[in-house]
């Protein structure tokens, strides 16, 4: 039933193998400059560093005698300035879904190491970037747009694979909700919020390849007008009540469409997949039974201190 314990990974695992990085993918680029994110804080992880791994099924397996494999000892210069590099590496963005095989991905790692040390000078990059400059243009959108595609195929796989599930209602705009847990009056009963209604929910959200792009959990729940979310939100939680927690599959038109967002964290055209928990309705709720109100005009809650109800002398009990 509904009501059984549910994997929140179901969705999403099928499509770990193609995981995407959402900095650069987020735009069909018409420039270089497209591809260039905001920089990153420094990572204060105390995780040990880790030494070269193949990126690529073509890789040997033996790296042994290259700088690349020489290991880094914690706390000493050579870890400092690996780590200026891991930060500066950060700040670029990962440029793995615009290559395709580690051959090209040599090169373009020579360009930067070049470039950086000033191997090449300021001259011979504008002389190259002017002579390949409409080829570097056309390779970066088109694979930009072949993520992108694999981006629209994979949630709409998804959004499909959740609407066969007999325990889902997929609505007229195509957003599929698969309740998870009822709320303390059973599935379907309670508050429901609408348009002008306040909430208070934990959420849970990620992309098709399960990257999570946003949540709530491990903080306190976050409180918001529903009319002020993407539209997807908005249908889903007026089919919820108080209380409930369900799973949404929000296709792009009713998330953030072909644009995505502008830092790059939800590309064009991606489906999105929450994990809702609707703790509470705020505001302009409609359904659900009768209130009891206490001597200081607020709902009475299950876990208040007191009962909230006045004796004989005015006072409450």
């Amino acid at each position: 039933t509904a009501a059984q314990s549910i994997d929140f990974h179901r969705y999403t695992s099928k499509m770990k193998n193609h995981h995407i990085a959402i900095a650069i993918a987020a735009t069909a680029a018409s420039s270089v400059s497209a591809f260039t994110p905001g920089p990153l804080p420094i990572s204060t992880s105390h995780h040990p560093v880790q030494r070269y791994t193949p990126l690529f099924a073509d890789e040997s397996s033996s790296s042994s005698g290259t700088a690349a494999a020489k290991a880094i000892e914690e706390g000493t210069h050579d870890e400092l300035m690996y780590a200026l590099g891991v930060n500066l590496a950060r700040q670029l963005g990962d440029v793995r879904p615009l290559v395709e095989n580690s051959e090209e991905l040599t090169q373009v790692a020579r360009g930067l190491l070049d470039t950086v040390v000033g191997k090449f000078n300021e001259d011979n990059q504008r002389e190259l970037l002017a002579r390949r400059g409409d080829d570097l243009n056309k390779i970066i959108v088109d694979r930009a747009n072949n993520i992108r595609k694999k981006i629209e195929e994979a949630g709409t796989a998804m959004l499909q694979e959740m609407s066969e599930n007999p325990e889902t209602a997929t609505l007229e705009s195509g957003v599929v909700i698969h309740p998870l847990e009822a709320g303390p009056d059973g599935f379907g009963k309670g508050v429901k919020p609408t348009q002008a209604s306040t909430v208070k929910v934990h959420y849970h959200g990620t992309l098709p390849d399960g990257t999570v792009f946003d949540s709530s959990l491990g903080g306190d729940p976050v409180t918001f007008p529903l009319g002020g979310v993407i539209k997807g939100w908005q249908a889903g939680l007026q089919h919820m009540c108080e209380g409930e927690t369900a799973m949404l599959g929000i296709p792009a038109a009713m998330g953030y469409g072909d644009a995505g967002t502008p830092d790059g964290r939800i590309p064009g055209g991606a489906s999105l997949f929450f994990k809702i928990q609707l703790i509470e309705v705020l505001s302009a709720g409609v359904g659900g039974g009768p209130k009891l109100v206490g001597a200081d005009g607020n709902e009475l809650k299950k876990n208040s201190a007191g009962s909230g109800l006045l004796g004989a002398d005015g006072k409450p009990l």
